[in-house]
């Protein structure tokens, strides 16, 4: 059984550095593998041939790396790389494509049973160890909501990027102000920034990047997987409670709630954001 003091996810939660971070996905993390039977650790991208949890974030995957165009790249940071599967899932598609993944979490990026053609970067986002000018992509699947602060993160990105190259993000969103009264226990529980639309593309704008395409695919994100948590609660459950006390599931549910709820009222979605130089 995992000891989890709940003071220190309501701080960790509350601060967000990155040693909170590094702290929150160490021992929440494993909630979802439990629950997907796998090592991503994204929402995934839900359809009626992607209606379980892998299916659905291979999709993402898959969705996130032909938008990134990642078959005509040569080498890409993928930043944030968490577990690193999304990058085991892109080498396998794309053979002859070079991956460094970027983790300031040292603990996952110890788990990773890399590929070939993956090198493992333990570094900040906001100081990434690379040359200037000289990576095809930057990308940063559900990842970039932790980083802080952000415009260093975007600089950085600029600074390393071949003037050819796509910087491409995924990540979730607000689209109205993250009060208590708009998220509810979202406000506690979604243990990232809660970044609005409009203040990201402004900053990537003022970054020195154009958004060359923008898709918010929300409702194939959050609705489909709290229906499918809901429909599989009990099932789920019997994995979750082996490790975990049973009042982190209960927050787990009432979350998974509120985010389809939120979802709905239009006040968070999920953007992918493809830019250039």
């Amino acid at each position: 059984m995992v000891t989890i003091n709940p003071l220190d996810v309501f701080l960790w939660t509350l601060r967000r550095n990155e040693k909170d971070v590094v702290n929150l996905y160490n021992t929440l993390s494993p909630v979802m593998q439990l629950a997907t039977g796998g090592d991503m650790l994204n929402f995934g991208l839900w359809s009626s041939k992607h209606n379980v949890p892998l299916l659905a974030q291979n999709n993402l995957c898959d969705y996130f790396g032909e938008l990134a165009e990642l078959e005509n790249a040569k080498n890409i940071l993928d930043v944030g790389s968490g577990l690193s599967a999304p990058a085991r899932f892109w080498a396998k598609k794309y053979p002859a494509l070079k991956i460094s993944c970027i983790n300031i979490n040292f603990k996952q990026l110890a788990f990773d049973n890399a590929a070939q053609n993956i090198e493992l970067l333990n570094c900040s986002s906001t100081e990434l160890p690379i040359a200037g000018n000289s990576v095809d992509r930057v990308i940063a699947l559900e990842s970039a909501q932790h980083f802080k602060p952000l415009e260093q993160f975007f600089s950085e990105s600029k600074r390393v990027l071949k003037n050819n190259g796509f910087f491409v993000l995924a990540m979730p969103i607000t689209l109205k102000n993250s009060t208590l009264e708009n998220l509810g226990i979202l406000k506690f529980t979604w243990s990232s920034e809660h970044y609005r639309l409009d203040y990201v593309k402004n900053l990537i704008q003022s970054s020195g990047f154009t958004i060359m395409d923008e898709h918010l695919i929300g409702r194939d994100v959050y609705v489909p997987l709290a229906n499918y948590y809901v429909s599989n609660r009990n099932h789920l459950q019997k994995y979750i409670l082996k490790k975990y006390p049973k009042y982190v599931e209960s927050i787990l549910h009432k979350s998974i709630l509120k985010m389809k709820i939120a979802s709905e009222k239009q006040i968070i979605d999920y953007v992918l954001l493809k830019c250039k130089l």
